[in-house]
């Protein structure tokens, strides 16, 4: 890592207010621009990112955020967040009074069109329809009507007869929206085309034919008698288009409120749900630290006992070569007995006897050394078995502590990589509910979780299986050596006959574990020597 990164990581929470001065100046005097040539604000440090175009306020949470504390972000760049928020809230505050100044409407001059009433929703009324015996059925079908008057998209055909002299009215209702009023405009002009519109109804009441006349529903239709009227009153209401433009901008204005108020309450949210996170991240690291030292304890312990069972294995070795030694030397002197015995001749037959005493004695002595020899000879390999066997036992338990440690990382990984889903799954809840792309990767997010849940479960099972294993291991040990602690007490008369040192009878008394194996091969030795006893006196 080159050394900026160090330098970064060198920041401690209380150094990052005093280097954020660093940035606060470099960005006063241009160094870094936040201001565009187009009046657009950026982030200068998040150069990467695809979004570049902020508002004052979005991009002072934004600063803020990153400032506050985030995991994810190093010192440095905290710090410079620090100071563009500063930068904002200081040298940009005029930029903040801009966006919240509300805009005034310009009084706008209105057309007659704007002001003049219409029946809204939009509505066409077709008048004259005359009906012929053969066409009575299909002029009374309200789908006729659609479909002749499709291209300006109707949404409903309402049909009024009189069934005296056959002829019929008819309301065509239009989308409540601008594309149904073009609609409806564009029927009126149909008509008006033809010569058939409201002005030549009025004007030739009296020479009608059988063409039908047509237009859209304003206010002398909506208070005219008769059911078109009535039909009106009762579905529509009358609206100028400059109200209708207006009380669209109240529901818009409206809806731009409302969605205001959710993303601030959401913000705050995340705000809080970041906060959280944090502290858990936090409280991740000490454990992860306090962690860390007790295993680098639990090493210079280890290596503690190892250090003392080697030093013990050494201290046995040295007491059984100064046995031997001691061993060898009455050996030699008894040999050089014998040999002097065996210079020395008598005459008489009574000396003779003695001699020959003396030297079936000596044969006999011989022969129990011998004997001794070979027993410590076995001694010797059963010591030399026994630490080997003590070896490949530490190493063995070694490998099982080194296994549950691994086994406890990956546990403890586990934990914190649940904990941090569990975290990131908060976050995505707040960041949108209605995004298929939010709610996609939320799902992904908890296939992950579920799958870590299931090898931490996994893994916990697989510990108790080894504990489990260790514990019935433990067990038998110990079940081996309460035999040996019984079996114990019945060499007594090595204490006796062989005047055994204190230090011994006290390592039999307080022997655990393999210290017992020790001493038994040492008690062989001390046969060996009360043999070699009992020759000599």
């Amino acid at each position: 890592m080159d050394s900026s990164s160090g330098e970064e990581s060198d920041l401690s929470e209380s150094e990052i207010n005093e280097y954020k001065e660093k940035p606060y100046e470099e960005i006063r005097s241009g160094k870094y621009k936040v201001k565009a040539l187009n009046g657009s604000l950026r982030c200068p440090f998040c150069a990467g990112k695809k979004k570049q175009d902020y508002k004052y306020k979005d991009l002072l949470q934004h600063a803020s955020g990153v400032g506050k504390g985030s995991a994810n972000r190093s010192a440095k760049q905290r710090a410079n967040h620090l100071a563009l928020a500063k930068y904002l809230e200081i040298d940009l505050a005029s930029e903040a009074d801009e966006t919240s100044r509300p805009t005034v409407p310009q009084a706008v001059d209105q057309t007659p069109e704007q002001t003049e009433l219409y029946v809204w929703p939009w509505m066409g009324i077709i008048m004259n329809i005359v009906a012929e015996s053969k066409n009575i059925d299909t002029l009374h079908d309200k789908g006729y009507w659609l479909k002749r008057f499709a291209k300006y998209k109707p949404i409903n055909v309402q049909c009024f007869w009189n069934e005296v002299d056959l002829t019929g009215q008819a309301i065509v209702v239009f989308n409540s929206d601008w594309n149904g009023f073009v609609n409806a405009t564009q029927f009126e002009k149909a008509f008006e085309s033809e010569r058939h519109s409201k002005k030549h109804w009025n004007g030739q009441q009296s020479q009608l034919g059988s063409n039908i006349y047509g237009w859209c529903a304003r206010a002398d239709d909506y208070q005219s008698d008769g059911p078109i009227g009535d039909y009106l009153r009762k579905v529509g209401k009358l609206q100028t288009i400059s109200g209708i433009v207006q009380e669209a901008a109240q529901d818009r204005n409206s809806v731009v409120a409302n969605l205001t108020t959710k993303i601030d309450l959401t913000n705050e949210n995340l705000d809080e749900l970041q906060y959280k996170y944090n502290e858990t991240t936090m409280s991740l690291s000490r454990m992860l630290e306090e962690k860390d030292r007790l295993h680098l304890a639990f090493i210079e312990e280890t290596r503690k006992m190892q250090r003392l069972a080697r030093d013990n294995v050494r201290r046995i070795l040295e007491e059984q070569e100064k046995l031997n030694h001691e061993l060898e030397t009455k050996k030699r002197k008894i040999d050089n007995w014998t040999r002097e015995l065996n210079k020395r001749e008598t005459l008489t037959e009574r000396e003779r006897q003695k001699l020959d005493e003396e030297k079936k004695k000596n044969n006999e002595r011989n022969n129990s050394l011998q004997l001794a020899s070979m027993e410590q000879k076995k001694a010797d390999e059963n010591v030399l078995r026994l630490v080997e066997e003590q070896k490949r036992e530490k190493e063995e338990a070694l490998k099982k502590i080194l296994l549950l440690e691994k086994q406890l990382d990956i546990k403890q990984k586990l934990e914190m990589e649940i904990e941090d889903l569990k975290g990131k799954l908060q976050v995505m809840k707040h960041l949108g509910q209605d995004d298929a792309a939010v709610q996609k990767k939320m799902e992904e997010m908890n296939n992950e979780l579920q799958e870590k849940i299931d090898d931490l479960q996994d893994l916990e099972s697989t510990n108790k299986a080894l504990i489990y294993k260790e514990r019935q291991s433990n067990d038998e040990l110990q079940e081996a050596r309460k035999v040996l602690i019984q079996v114990l007490p019945t060499l007594s008369w090595l204490k006796t006959e062989l005047r055994l040192p204190k230090p011994w009878i006290t390592m039999q008394t307080q022997a655990t574990g393999h210290k017992i194996n020790v001493l038994f091969l040492l008690c062989r030795v001390c046969q060996n020597c009360w043999v070699i006893a009992l020759i000599l006196d």
